[in-house]
């Protein structure tokens, strides 16, 4: 299991997955269009190909040449509020995505096979949720997800590929070393928290606040990014040895509520926070926290980063070196 591909390599996840892969020595290649991936974050140590995933035949070329053994798959259209706007570009990235990257791995030397999927595939709230909680997507994002799900777990028996599904709950910081974060605005809440928090006169924009929970607030799972990367690479390494497929939740186990991580923020703020109140979001999901009792027990997994605490402060940390030029 040393030469890898990962998808959407030039992305926020892959880009922490490849630092942590390429300091384990392995031999990384990177398949990215750069839509929504960047230059800066490819690692200069792994071997960048700009292509889009739907381009089958030449996947597979890239696939054969480098004799890959294992596939992270991360590239996907992620925003939900964007998802709902536009259903057919995201039937076509994730979806149609997906199969065409599994076209190109059949009859090759692909063994193992990792998909980021979402914790949007679950039934919303449902609160805590586990691998075997009631599957019902609210959002276009969920719903294109679940497909790709289905069309991995078909197609990888058909082809004697090892699976690990992890659905990921809110992936939030910057990695450690402050060498690579998120750049992408969007749907992030740490992230546009973190924007705001360096101007004279921040404004906190909640997205609903008649939820029917303590704060009336959405409640989420939020996983710090070092330890999500490290989880793929653990997972992948352990589907690579017993030779078994695994569906997974990837989170802490533990809901924060949106106004929560408002006053934790407050905290941070060296000016006077201003909090607006805005409509629901459609597809935003009420409270879903992750049961990762699997997890923990698949691939002995401790977290490193699961202090709110440390979640804010990193993120900020982070903006601040975007906000300064000096990526």
């Amino acid at each position: 299991m040393k030469n890898i591909l990962i998808t959407g390599g030039a992305g926020y996840i892959g880009s922490h997955v490849i630092e942590k892969l390429i300091k384990r020595k392995k031999r990384v290649f990177i398949v990215d269009n750069l839509v929504t991936g960047y230059k800066k974050l490819i690692n200069k140590k792994a071997k960048f190909y700009k292509l889009n995933i739907l381009k089958t035949k030449r996947l597979r070329n890239i696939i054969l040449k480098n004799k890959i053994n294992s596939v992270i798959h991360l590239a996907a259209s992620l925003s939900i509020g964007i998802g709902e706007k536009f259903p057919k570009r995201y039937f076509k990235n994730n979806v149609i995505g997906t199969q065409s990257l599994l076209n190109a791995c059949k009859l090759t030397g692909v063994k193992n096979f990792i998909f980021s999927s979402t914790a949007a595939v679950y039934k919303d709230g449902l609160y805590k949720v586990t691998e075997k909680s009631k599957i019902k997507p609210k959002s276009v994002y969920g719903k294109t997800k679940l497909k790709a799900e289905n069309i991995i777990i078909k197609n990888c028996k058909k082809y004697k590929i090892n699976y690990g599904i992890l659905r990921y709950f809110n992936v939030v910081g910057a990695s450690p070393s402050g060498n690579i974060g998120l750049i992408n605005k969007g749907d992030h809440l740490f992230k546009n928290f973190s924007m705001e928090i360096l101007k004279k006169k921040p404004i906190f924009k909640v997205y609903g606040q008649n939820y029917k929970t303590p704060d009336k607030t959405t409640i989420r799972d939020y996983v710090h990014i070092s330890d999500l990367a490290e989880i793929h690479i653990k997972v992948l390494d352990k589907i690579s040895l017993i030779k078994k497929s695994v569906i997974l939740n990837c989170g802490y186990g533990k809901g924060i509520s949106v106004m929560k991580v408002v006053k934790e923020f407050k905290t941070q703020s060296k000016n006077k926070v201003n909090i607006l109140i805005q409509d629901r979001r459609a597809g935003d999901m009420e409270k879903t926290v992750a049961e990762n009792k699997k997890l923990l027990k698949f691939i002995k997994w401790k977290p490193k980063y699961n202090k709110l605490n440390f979640l804010v402060k990193n993120s900020i940390k982070w903006e601040q070196k975007c906000f300064k030029g000096s990526l």
